[in-house]
């Protein structure tokens, strides 16, 4: 499972969550930890940066928030990072320097890196997005298995188990997801591929793939 490692997956000099990553192996593994991470940091902040706008709840004074945007901490939100109108943010959530939350968009307990894109009606939970990642319009992770039981990530003939009921993606540095695409529970996929729209994926997506559908994954040239 080598290339579900972090380091393999994305550039930690992009995230505010660099020191919460950097001690681990696999993204999946800080889930559990972001809420505890973000009351931490938070106090630590640069009060000329960021504000305390509310309990456990820090935004940059350059960002844009849509005043019908609903904002619930824990959260950090980044640097001329833009919530639209009408975003939701469950709480949970570390939200990087020019990412875009857009209208309808739901996050609950996610890592974005800087420069994500979310921006029209999309789902994101439990799940981490690395740098430029974009995801279009409609598409979604599904954090939860229909059977309820603990995701597994798979690769192929390898398995790996990972402890945990809910496990959304973890999508690499330069992703493009395409819209209405759904990315199932254990989804990870490396760095600059490409998700065809339409898709449902499942297990992992290596780097530099386009994927068309399943069984019909290409590697760029």
């Amino acid at each position: 499972m080598e290339e579900c490692k972090i380091k393999n997956l994305y550039n930690l000099e992009e995230t505010i969550a660099k020191s919460l990553l950097e001690n681990l192996m696999y993204p999946w593994e800080a889930l559990p930890k972001i809420s505890d991470f973000i009351k931490d940091l938070g106090s630590k902040l640069n009060p000329e940066i960021y504000e305390q706008k509310g309990e456990n709840i820090w935004i940059a004074k350059s960002a844009d928030i849509a005043l019908t945007a609903y904002i619930k901490g824990p959260v950090i939100i980044g640097e001329n990072a833009e919530i639209r109108h009408c975003a939701f943010i469950r709480g949970n959530a570390i939200i990087g320097n020019n990412t875009v939350v857009g209208n309808s968009t739901e996050l609950k307990n996610v890592i974005l890196f800087n420069n994500v894109q979310v921006p029209h009606y999309n789902y994101v939970g439990d799940s981490i997005l690395g740098y430029k990642a974009h995801m279009g319009a409609g598409s979604i992770t599904s954090n939860v298995k229909s059977d309820k039981k603990l995701v597994i990530v798979k690769n192929g003939t390898q398995t790996m188990e990972t402890g945990l009921k809910k496990f959304g993606a973890m999508i690499g540095d330069n992703v493009e997801v395409g819209c209405n695409s759904v990315l199932n529970p254990g989804t990870v996929i490396g760095r600059n591929s490409n998700i065809y729209p339409l898709s449902s994926v499942r297990g992992v997506v290596l780097a530099n793939s386009i994927y068309k559908k399943q069984n019909e994954i290409i590697l760029k040239r």
